[in-house]
C-alpha cells in the first residue's frame, strides 16, 4: 500500500488508496486549536479539495486527545496585546469568520467524512467532530461543550451542529453546564456512531473510509451535501436540488457500471452488507 504524507505545522496529512487521513499532531498541548493548526486545516482542505482521488477523510488526534478546544494561551495574549486594536472586539470577530470560512469548507466536503475521537473532543475541538459525517470513539472519548467555564460562548459551528444532533433542549443543557461526556452517553444521545477500544480506533475509522471511498463519489457528496440542507430547505427547493442531484449521480459511470453488473448478475462493487467487504 504506497501512502504519501505531507508534515504540517501542527498535524500530518497521509493518503493511501483513496483514503486521507488528517492527524493532529501537538499532544503536549493536547492538540489545541492554534492559529498554527487552524492554517493546516486551510492547507489540508484545498489538498482534499482539489484531488478527485481522495474519496473520504479521517481527522484524529494524537497522544490520546482529539482536541483540546481554543488555545487559551493565544487569547490571554490577544488580551495583553499593547494594540488596542488586537484586542478590541472586532478583532475576535474577524477570528472567528475566519475559522467559519474553513469549517463550512470542511462540513460541505464531496466526500464522507470520519472523526476519530479519543480522549477530549473539547470546546471548539467538539464543534470539530460534529462537523463530521460520523463521530468513531474511544472508550475513554470525552465530549465537553466547555466554553461557558471560561466566560464564553460556544463557538466554531456549534450552535449549528449540537441541536441538530441532540435536538434543541439537549443543546442547550450541554452549553450551559459545560459538563462531560461520555463515549456512551455520547452515543446514546446520537453524537457518537460506534465505540472503540483507544488501541483499535484509528484502525476502525480507517477501515470504514475504505469502504466508503469504495462507493459512488458523486453520488455520495451529493446525498451528504443535500442532507446538510434538508433542516432549513423549503420541500419544493429541495425537491429540485434532489432532481438534479439524481441527473448528475445518473451519468456519473459508476451508475452504467453498476447497472450492468446487475443486469449480467455481478456482485455489486458496493454493498456494505457483503460478508467479504
Amino acid at each position: 500500500m504506497s501512502q504519501a504524507t505531507t508534515v504540517l505545522r501542527e498535524s500530518q496529512l497521509s493518503v493511501a488508496n483513496g483514503v486521507a487521513h488528517f492527524s493532529h499532531q501537538r499532544p503536549s498541548a493536547r492538540n489545541a486549536l492554534s492559529m498554527e493548526l487552524r492554517a493546516d486545516y486551510q492547507d489540508m482542505l484545498a489538498q482534499v479539495e482539489s484531488d478527485r482521488g481522495i474519496r473520504a477523510l479521517v481527522i484524529s488526534g494524537s497522544g490520546g486527545s482529539f482536541c483540546a478546544g481554543g488555545d487559551l494561551k493565544s487569547l490571554q495574549a490577544l488580551r495583553n496585546a499593547e494594540d488596542p486594536e488586537a484586542r478590541s472586539p472586532d478583532a475576535m470577530r474577524r477570528r472567528l469568520q475566519a475559522g467559519h470560512v474553513w469549517m463550512e469548507r470542511l462540513r460541505s466536503l464531496e466526500v464522507p467524512v470520519i472523526a476519530a475521537v479519543d480522549g477530549p473532543a473539547v470546546g471548539a475541538g467538539f464543534s470539530i467532530a460534529l462537523a463530521a459525517d460520523f463521530v468513531l470513539a474511544s472508550t475513554r472519548a470525552v465530549f465537553c461543550m466547555s466554553f461557558a467555564k471560561v466566560g464564553l460562548v460556544p463557538d466554531l459551528g456549534a450552535f449549528y451542529f449540537l441541536p441538530r444532533v441532540v435536538g434543541m433542549a439537549r443543546a442547550k443543557e450541554l452549553a450551559l453546564t459545560a459538563r462531560r461526556v461520555g463515549a456512551q452517553e455520547a452515543r446514546d444521545l446520537g453524537i457518537v456512531l460506534a465505540i472503540h477500544a483507544p488501541e483499535d480506533l484509528e484502525a476502525q475509522a480507517l477501515r470504514m473510509a475504505g469502504r466508503l471511498a469504495a462507493g459512488p463519489r458523486e453520488a455520495l457528496g451529493l446525498t451528504k451535501n443535500l442532507f446538510n440542507r434538508s433542516f432549513e430547505t423549503p420541500y419544493a427547493t429541495l425537491a429540485e436540488m434532489e432532481s438534479q442531484a439524481q441527473a448528475v449521480a445518473s451519468a456519473a459511470p459508476f451508475h452504467a457500471q453498476a447497472i450492468d453488473a446487475f443486469l449480467g448478475g455481478r456482485p455489486a462493487a458496493y454493498d456494505w452488507d457483503r460478508q467479504d467487504a
